[in-house]
């Protein structure tokens, strides 16, 4: 016979199918990941939020006014640092705080984060809504 003999390899056809699997798979995966990352560190700036507003309560209790973060104990910047914190408007009625992205991190959907002293929530981003942006 001729001598040849058949290879035990991958042909290129099989390797070109299983970059295009991959290329594939990635193009769905990707964005789902960095969705998911992305609304971990949202829910980083909502912790703060919400330490904001349970102190805010706290020092109302005891004074005739809401306090600022330094009256009140709260950090500017968020548990794992995403988000710096930020209260205006205190009044003896009425406070807003703040979360807005720290850089690196940016959250084009929602923006940053508010919430005030009767409980409503509110974003600065045009992606999403408020409750959509709270609620995961």
């Amino acid at each position: 016979m001729c001598g040849f003999k058949r290879g035990s390899g991958f042909t290129l056809i099989e390797l070109m199918i299983t970059v295009a699997i991959i290329g594939i798979l990635s193009t769905i995966a990707y964005p789902a990941y960095t969705d998911y990352v992305i609304r971990a560190k949202r829910s980083d700036g909502k912790a703060a939020l919400l330490q904001v507003q349970l102190a805010q309560e706290k020092w109302r209790a005891n004074n005739t006014t809401y306090g600022t973060l330094a009256n009140i104990g709260v950090a500017a910047t968020s548990p794992d640092g995403h988000y710096t914190v930020a209260v205006s408007g205190n009044t003896a009625t009425a406070y807003t705080a703040t979360a807005t992205p720290a850089s690196p991190f940016v959250d084009a959907k929602c923006g940053a984060l508010g919430i005030n002293q009767a409980g409503d929530k509110t974003v600065s981003g045009s992606g999403l809504s408020a409750a959509d942006c709270w609620g995961k």
